[in-house]
C-alpha cells in the first residue's frame, strides 16, 4: 500500500510540482472566464489578455523558483 502512495505521489509531482503556480493558473482562468463576458473588451483583446495573465503567472513562478535555495 505504501509503494501504491509513493507511484501515485510521484505521477502528481510530474504534473503539479508548485501547489501555487497551479491554483494561480486556475485562478486566473476562472477570473478570465466569469469576467471577459461581462466587459465589453474587443475580441482581439481578449487572447493576449489570457495570455499576458498566464506569463504573468509563469515568471512570478520560475523567479520564486529562482531565489529559492537548493
Amino acid at each position: 500500500m505504501n509503494g501504491l502512495k509513493t507511484i501515485f505521489a510521484e505521477l502528481l509531482g510530474l504534473f503539479v510540482e508548485d501547489g501555487s503556480f497551479a491554483v494561480a493558473i486556475f485562478v486566473w482562468l476562472g477570473l478570465v472566464w466569469f469576467v471577459v463576458p461581462r466587459v465589453p473588451l474587443p475580441r482581439v483583446v481578449q487572447g493576449p489578455l489570457l495570455f499576458a495573465g498566464l506569463l504573468a503567472i509563469l515568471l512570478e513562478s520560475v523567479l520564486r523558483a529562482a531565489r529559492r535555495p537548493r
